[in-house]
């Protein structure tokens, strides 16, 4: 998808699960303890989620770099590659 497209199109946001998940669920404090508990519980919403691709997509094109993000995107060099 074309970036200036996709970063002005919210037709994805409104297919997002994370758009009724408690925010704070993305962002973990920590990567050990309760927080992989977290980590596991965000992936889990992604791993379900229709707009996943093109939220990604997102996330690369405007530099997203939460905990969350890096923990559900296991095919970050694949998507890297298509842009």
């Amino acid at each position: 998808m074309d970036a200036s497209l996709l970063l002005e199109s919210a037709f994805w946001r409104d297919q997002a699960l994370c758009r009724d998940t408690d925010p704070g669920l993305f962002f973990p404090v920590g990567t050990t303890g309760a927080a992989l508990d977290q980590i596991d519980a965000a992936k889990a919403v992604c791993q379900q989620c229709a707009a996943r691709d093109l939220c990604l997509e997102f996330a690369l094109i405007t530099n997203q770099d939460s905990p969350a993000c890096r923990a559900n995107w296991v095919t970050v060099d694949a998507a890297l590659q298509r842009l």
